[in-house]
């Protein structure tokens, strides 16, 4: 599968393997989130998302290359018998060659493999369980029209009310459609989105109106 390029926007999903749920507390949807922090918000710019139970949506832009900041190695709970940190990453013991280069640029692709990885980790470590939690790969639609853009974040937002989590989407508390319009700070690009809606009064009120679900035809979660 093509990797992430810099500079672009990409619709990002994925679901649980076999449609297992991949939050089940609280916690959990607390730890992704904190987890996605780490890994993405470093390379990606984030506009809309929401955590289903066993499925999550993300609208990001990925950062030009000189926008990202070089970063230490992974080493959080290194194991000096796998060779291994936290989330999988193979790593270089201080033998090496490539040890001498503390720094490294994060490749975005990979950095989303860290996120589930790490999640992963902890979801089964938490549940003990064994084997994949996410469907193998994990999906990507470019994003490229203004209109795609739009619908998309309405889409995202309002996917509980699809599913039958709530009856009214605003209420569902693990998208960021409350982020959005709140005066809190933030990273996710909270000017930015309501730039693309023009004003915060048109923001709620495109989110009033009945979407265009056949322009988003790719998306076979539901």
């Amino acid at each position: 599968m093509e990797k992430l390029q810099h500079g672009k926007y990409y619709h990002i999903y994925n679901r649980g393997n076999n449609r297992e749920d991949l939050f089940r507390t609280e916690g959990n949807y607390l730890h992704f989130m904190r987890l996605y922090e780490k890994y993405i918000f470093p390379i990606a710019e984030t506009f809309a998302w929401v955590l289903m139970k066993n499925h999550f949506h993300f609208l990001v832009r990925v950062r030009e290359e000189e926008q990202i900041d070089f970063l230490p190695p992974i080493d959080a709970s290194r194991s000096k018998d796998t060779g291994r940190s936290d989330d999988g990453e193979t790593f270089h013991r201080p033998q090496d060659k490539e040890a001498s280069n503390p720094l490294r640029k994060p490749e975005p692709s990979r950095q989303f493999a860290h996120l589930f990885n790490a999640y992963s980790k902890y979801y089964n470590r938490l549940n003990n369980r064994t084997g994949s939690l996410f469907e193998k790969n994990f999906h990507r639609i470019e994003v490229t029209s203004d209109r795609y853009f739009r619908q998309l974040v309405v889409y995202i937002h309002t996917n509980p009310v699809r599913h039958g989590f709530v009856s009214d989407f605003r209420d569902y508390p693990w998208s960021s459609y409350g982020t959005i319009l709140s005066v809190k700070p933030t990273k996710l690009s909270r000017d930015r989105i309501i730039g693309w809606f023009d004003d915060t009064t048109n923001f709620v009120a495109v989110h009033n109106q009945t979407i265009d679900v056949e322009m988003i035809t790719e998306l076979k979660l539901e």
